[in-house]
């Protein structure tokens, strides 16, 4: 297999992965909004976060995402979190494990933390019908 079929391959499987944990409606419209500035950012964060980091054998789906809402409520990214909290329902993460999650946000990243995650899962759950 040559390098460039290797790449092709990660690229297929993040795809696949990505389209699975978000949706296809929200992966059309990345890659819709590709440009040339972006259209290598967009190849990366297929190939590795999606093709290598994701498809990885050592954690299942619903692991990893309670782990990424974890780090992106940590370090405020909300946009991003906001993105998660509607692909973790496509993992099997459920409201309960939401509420665990931001309760043990409050003792290791602050209430604050905590009360933004709440805040920002409340607005999703509601979009999606599940509040």
């Amino acid at each position: 297999m040559s390098k460039e079929d290797k790449i092709s391959e990660k690229f297929e499987r993040g795809l696949a992965k990505r389209r699975k944990v978000l949706g296809d409606a929200h992966v059309d419209k990345a890659m819709a909004s590709t440009t040339d500035l972006n259209n290598t950012f967009q190849d990366f964060i297929t190939r590795y976060a999606w093709g290598e980091v994701w498809e990885s054998p050592q954690l299942d789906d619903r692991s990893r995402s309670l782990i990424t809402l974890s780090m992106l409520i940590a370090s405020g990214h909300e946009d991003e979190f906001k993105m998660h909290i509607r692909g973790a329902f496509n993992n099997g993460v459920t409201v309960e494990d939401l509420k665990g999650l931001f309760m043990h946000t409050a003792i290791y990243c602050g209430v604050p933390a905590a009360n933004n995650g709440f805040r920002l899962a409340t607005e999703v759950l509601k979009e999606m019908g599940k509040l």
